[in-house]
């Protein structure tokens, strides 16, 4: 399964894109700030950008797992070896407020917000559970 972000929006506080999977059209999604990172930066240039919880991660591709959160006690999507950043996760929430560095999937229908989300990530993670080859690419 191949997922891909493009980065549409980016406002002083937070980030929308668009996600597609498999190259249809999913859902919106809401980030931090794009600060113009990019995973081809070196760790220490990433962590003189970074600002810890209000920044989306770097541009790139990863592989996505899923497997347990202790956070949130259940199976989730998880992105992997993201550089500077630890835990990013696919998920729910309504700004970027209820992020530190993940992905929160819904619709983009209020400036700012996203909304109807746990029913968007429901359906996501209804595709993704079963699947063992998943990547993202997030693009601008």
């Amino acid at each position: 399964m191949n997922l891909k972000l493009v980065r549409k929006y980016r406002k002083e506080t937070y980030t929308i894109g668009k996600l597609y999977v498999d190259g249809v059209y999913f859902c919106d999604v809401i980030e931090d700030k794009d600060r113009g990172l990019d995973d081809t930066m070196f760790l220490a240039d990433i962590m003189v950008k970074k600002k810890y919880g209000e920044t989306a991660i770097p541009y790139g591709t990863y592989k996505v797992e899923i497997n347990y959160s202790p956070k949130y006690k259940k199976l989730m999507p998880q992105i992997m070896n993201v550089k500077g950043f630890g835990g990013i996760r696919i998920h729910s929430g309504n700004t970027a407020k209820d992020t530190l560095g993940c992905l929160i999937v819904g619709k983009n229908t209020k400036k700012g917000m996203v909304t109807e989300s746990r029913a968007t990530y429901s359906k996501l993670f209804a595709l993704m559970k079963d699947e063992k080859d998943i990547t993202i690419e997030i693009t601008k």
